[in-house]
């Protein structure tokens, strides 16, 4: 069974009036998740990997030093589809329900989880990832380098941006915090880190 890119849940152009360019999906999209999807399926064809799913793949390398190639496209085929779903068109703005008290709660104020996630974003040295999780009921800001995830690690993610600078570059040059800024106030997709939170 080999593993399949999803389709971007939106257009390529649909985020063009929010600041990130068709441009930059058709490279990152069409060439950079695709490419990853390729390796992981190049890398575990014929091995016992072949039949597990993507969440199983990502967990067994990452405990096997041997399979750092493998876990490194697989984490990056996850990632990638994880960071398409953390963005929509119209995004940005501030969460609601459970997750905005969830928030106030566990950052003290939505402010001060936007200072805490933009610093990580912008601090992760090289490349990498910002993410919102949900630590065993406590919503944490983390930072991981390369392909690197909280699910390698047993937690739970809600909402990702990826920083690595192929992911800017097309729309911000090397302007990361502005792109990280952007990030929150145009495109942060809450109803996907709702749902999340929601999941089991």
């Amino acid at each position: 069974m080999a593993f399949v890119q999803p389709p971007l849940p939106f257009e390529k152009d649909a985020l063009e009036p929010f600041g990130m360019k068709a441009e930059t999906f058709e490279y990152h999209y069409g060439k950079h998740h695709k490419a990853y999807v390729d390796n992981l399926n190049k890398l575990t064809e014929g091995t016992e990997l072949a039949d597990k799913s993507l969440e199983e793949v990502i967990k067994i390398s990452f405990q096997d030093s041997s399979k750092v190639g493998i876990f490194n496209n697989a984490a990056q085929v996850w990632n990638h589809t994880f960071f398409w779903n953390s963005l929509k068109p119209q995004g940005g703005g501030t969460p609601t329900g459970e997750l905005a008290a969830k928030i106030d709660k566990d950052f003290g104020s939505f402010d001060k989880f936007k200072e805490e996630f933009s610093n990580a974003a912008a601090t992760q040295f090289g490349s990498g990832w910002s993410w919102l999780i949900d630590d065993g009921g406590t919503l944490k800001v983390i930072k991981t380098p390369n392909a690197e995830n909280p699910l390698a690690h047993g937690k739970k993610a809600l909402l990702t941006l990826d920083v690595w600078e192929h992911a800017y570059y097309i729309d911000y040059k090397n302007a990361r915090p502005a792109f990280i800024k952007n990030f929150l106030e145009n495109l942060v997709n809450w109803d996907f880190a709702a749902e999340n939170l929601a999941k089991a």
